[in-house]
């Protein structure tokens, strides 16, 4: 109970302090249900109704950046009265499993594989004088009156729709009886290919025993061993699809358990006002050189122009501000964007590119993705620009190089090495990076603005490529279970805070040099 009413007051405080999603992921921490969600069997379905529900608020508060939690309960307590619900799919499978479609939803697709089932005639057919036929839903076709002809003809059309989906391995089947014991016959379509085909054909019997098994599966109790394939089937599908980035490596290096809820569990948090203040920094420069590249002389546009694409950007999102902050952040925005066009105008680089997506890179057997701010050319020379807001100071640690203190090196300077790997590496262009360059948009304390250039040698890429293989490695190996142990590691102490952890291992000193 006590429990109970810390939780209430500090909710009730945060309601005129912080925006609706703000709120939203407080009180799923602050009342546990995050906690009972990664502690449940059916976790995965639960985070995907979780993250529904969270994207619903977002997509609201969005709509309505002034959104209130009454308005919210009233608008969930409309869609209750009214029968309305959140749109959600529970949407499982893997390519090394068996995909059910119909015939309509199987066009244009092609398997090694496919077993065509229930090929039997249909009284929906016979009523319209077929002899036999393939079964398919009324809904197929328009509520008209065609002529037999044209339905037969429907029917054979889809009928080898699915057919031709085959590569290699094809098998139709069709019932003998019915549950009441009459006889069944297959569907005319496979009479006809039989006068022109020799197809082998099997009967298949059922023992009393595999119908008593069969019959039975609806009312056993084997929910465990299910969830446990759940379980596996959910991370192999997210590792199927994964590709490393500097985020996902930077992460795992931190903390195993910081990859594993971020990258792929994927817990639902909104974007807080430093992140998305920072991205409008970014979209501010992205279209200031965007613009530069369009214009005949490739000219920068006005600082005026400039500072209407942040406003722009920070209006779309006013969502994610509470009002007082959205008016503190557009001020100093403004204030800091100006300042910088004045100090770099007549430096900046004309030959680049802005938000170079580089995809399809493989580097000794690890698949490597990243989107890049800026890239500046001299030639084919590249230096490779990455704005960053917040204060410069607090980011020494994360540009320097690994140490005895700190084996893996900072963030930053992994990102560095990370992307000059990238780009090296990418096969499309025939580019090579020189240097990687943090550009702080934001001044230190004596109103100065700060670059950080990081030359990198042979030894910084071999020690970054060996981290992105070995991450890799225990990545593949499902090494995302333990976390790091740090004192200020934030997702160790939300599992140990929450009860959440099944053992408790005492970390080496070689554990933490990992």
């Amino acid at each position: 109970m006590k429990k109970a009413s810390r939780a209430m007051e500090r909710l009730i405080g945060d309601v005129p302090n912080v925006t609706l999603q703000a709120l939203f992921e407080n009180m799923i921490r602050e009342t546990g249900v995050l906690a009972f969600i990664m502690k449940s069997p059916e976790k995965i379905w639960l985070m995907q109704v979780l993250t529904a529900v969270f994207n619903f608020v977002r997509e609201e508060s969005r709509r309505n950046p002034d959104l209130t939690l009454e308005q919210l309960i009233q608008m969930t307590d409309l869609m209750k009265d009214n029968g309305l619900s959140l749109p959600l799919v529970q949407v499982s499978g893997s390519d090394k499993a068996v995909n059910l479609l119909t015939a309509h939803g199987s066009k244009g697709l092609e398997f090694q594989y496919v077993f065509f089932a229930g090929c039997n005639a249909s009284t929906w057919e016979k009523k319209r004088k077929l002899n036999n036929g393939y079964k398919y839903p009324d809904t197929i076709f328009a509520r008209v009156d065609n002529s037999v002809e044209r339905d037969e003809e429907e029917l054979r059309r889809l009928f080898y729709v699915a057919l031709t989906r085959v590569e290699q391995h094809l098998n139709i089947s069709w019932s003998r009886f019915r549950d009441d014991g009459k006889e069944l016959e297959p569907s005319v379509f496979i009479a006809e290919i039989q006068d022109q085909h020799v197809l082998p054909v099997e009967k298949i019997s059922v023992t009393p025993e595999e119908q008593a098994e069969f019959d039975a599966l609806p009312f056993g109790d084997s929910i465990a061993p299910e969830i446990e394939s759940a379980e596996e089937d959910f991370i192999s599908r997210m590792l199927e699809k994964f590709v490393m980035n500097v985020t996902a490596l930077n992460n795992y290096l931190k903390c195993p358990l910081e990859f594993y809820y971020r990258n792929l569990v994927r817990i639902p948090s909104p974007k807080n006002e430093a992140t998305e203040f920072g991205s409008a920094i970014h979209f501010a420069l992205q279209r200031l050189f965007e613009k530069m590249k369009e214009h005949v002389k490739e000219q920068f546009p006005s600082r005026e122009e400039m500072l209407t694409d942040f406003q722009w950007y920070m209006r779309r999102h006013r969502e994610i501000f509470t009002r007082e902050a959205f008016a503190r952040r557009m001020e100093y925005g403004q204030e800091v964007l100006s300042n910088y066009y004045e100090k770099y105008i007549h430096q900046w680089n004309r030959i680049v590119t802005v938000e170079r997506n580089i995809r399809n890179v493989i580097v000794r057997g690890v698949p490597l993705k990243g989107k890049l701010d800026k890239l500046e050319f001299q030639g084919k020379e590249v230096n490779v620009v990455d704005y960053k807001t917040g204060d410069v100071d607090k980011a020494r640690d994360k540009l320097l190089a690994p140490s005895e203190r700190d084996p893996n090196g900072g963030d930053y300077w992994r990102q560095a090495v990370f992307y000059k790997i990238l780009v090296d590496s990418y096969e499309q262009k025939d580019w090579k990076v020189t240097s990687t360059e943090f550009d702080f948009v934001e001044p230190d304390k004596k109103k100065e603005y700060r670059k950080v250039r990081i030359v990198i040698t042979p030894e910084d890429i071999t020690t970054v490529t060996q981290q992105i293989i070995d991450t890799w490695q225990k990545i593949q190996n499902r090494e995302f279970y333990t976390g790091c142990g740090k004192p200020d590691c934030h997702w160790c102490n939300f599992v140990k805070t929450n009860n959440l952890a099944v053992a408790l291992h005492e970390v080496s000193e070689d554990d933490e040099e990992i």
